[in-house]
């Protein structure tokens, strides 16, 4: 199966694939990492790319897979070898960035969840076939006795087998070969396997980087800054509020919230058969993130006592200090938060209706606001 054919659970609709990404923004220094662990000469077989969901981590995966193919090993004992690298960047006519774009670079293999064969459903995680099957892949050797990368896209979703079929290679490493591996929550791997790689940590983007990134993938967006807020940083968290119109919902959620502790529900009504609507799981996921962020900015202003800057909706600063005005009340929305979201994760899971779950949710917030 062809990359473009293959199921692509870690592309954001809408947004470029991350190997199309050639100009990562704002990781300067993991950038600067990894070229000066290649210009050593002695290049760890493993490495863990870590930070939130969205900051570039499959990014610089790739960049990095680019990188490797396309330069040639140090070579300090040769008089006429080239200088060393002094970034990451190859340019998009190389023949390696070429063949990459195309999905026709062999020496990659982009380990993902794949489709399960008896019910030709996207699996929930990433089995231990999509690891062994690396095995035929490293016993190839590269043409040109080079690299092979293996990128495995999150590592978060391996299973137990899969995990342990992955130590063993980390165990017993192929000769030439890189594994790199993606991990928004690395606490949850396996530590055999954390001790095994070199980690690479990213970090979140200011609103400046968030907007450039942005302008890079052709999102458009009015309100970089409300996004940038709202996503913690995270580029690819914005771009998925901007193509879900995630600023405006945002709003409407403070809109309602500044209504408490009497709930108008006419507005709480409309959210709710948004989150109801048929084939809207995108978007009633969506709501249920943007009323767990509500809840933790309440908590932040009580417990700092500021709402936080810049504010991501017209009117929630003074929204926010209303309903949160001290410490006492932000332990209040913090409980709620926990006791809400394990709710809605359950309601969810067993295919409760989401409207009556949203009209729950801002019923319980309305008892919970200061009169």
């Amino acid at each position: 199966m062809s990359d473009d054919a293959a199921p692509q659970p870690e592309r954001l609709d809408g947004a470029p694939h991350p190997r199309d990404t050639l100009r990562l923004i704002g990781q300067d220094a993991a950038q600067q990492t990894f070229v000066d662990a290649f210009n050593t000469g002695r290049l760890h077989h493993a490495w863990m790319l870590t930070g939130p969901r969205g900051v570039g981590k499959a990014t610089l995966a790739w960049e990095i897979a680019r990188f490797l193919l396309a330069t040639p090993a140090p070579d300090p004992n040769s008089m006429f070898a080239e200088p060393p690298p002094t970034s990451l960047e190859i340019p998009p006519d190389h023949p390696v960035a070429v063949r990459v774009a195309s999905g026709g670079e062999g020496r990659i293999r982009n380990v993902t969840r794949t489709v399960n064969p008896t019910t030709k459903k996207l699996r929930g995680e990433i089995v231990a076939d999509d690891i062994r099957a690396l095995n035929g892949f490293f016993q190839m050797s590269a043409p040109d006795g080079g690299y092979r990368v293996v990128i495995i896209d999150d590592a978060d979703q391996m299973n137990t087998t899969a995990a342990n079929a992955l130590l063993k290679m980390l165990e017993e490493p192929p000769a030439r070969a890189l594994l790199i591996l993606i991990s928004h929550q690395p606490s949850g791997l396996l530590p055999t396997i954390r001790s095994r790689c070199r980690t690479l940590p990213l970090r979140t983007l200011d609103a400046n980087e968030v907007a450039q990134a942005m302008a890079q993938a052709q999102v458009q967006a009015a309100n970089t800054d409300a996004l940038a807020a709202l996503s913690g940083g995270s580029v690819g968290g914005a771009m998925r509020l901007s193509l879900l119109g995630g600023s405006a919902l945002y709003a409407d959620v403070i809109a309602l919230l500044g209504t408490l502790p009497h709930m108008d529900r006419p507005r709480a009504l409309k959210l709710a058969e948004l989150a109801a609507a048929r084939g809207g799981e995108a978007k009633r996921d969506l709501l249920f993130t943007l009323i767990d962020l509500a809840f933790s900015r309440l908590a932040r202003t009580g417990a700092i006592g500021t709402p936080p800057h810049p504010a991501a909706a017209p009117g929630e600063a003074d929204i926010l200090m209303r309903l949160s005005p001290h410490a006492t009340q932000a332990r209040v929305w913090a409980d709620l938060a926990a006791v809400i979201g394990a709710r809605a994760r359950h309601g969810i899971a067993v295919n409760l209706d989401p409207a009556a779950l949203v009209l729950d949710t801002f019923t319980r917030m309305a008892k919970a606001a200061p009169r």
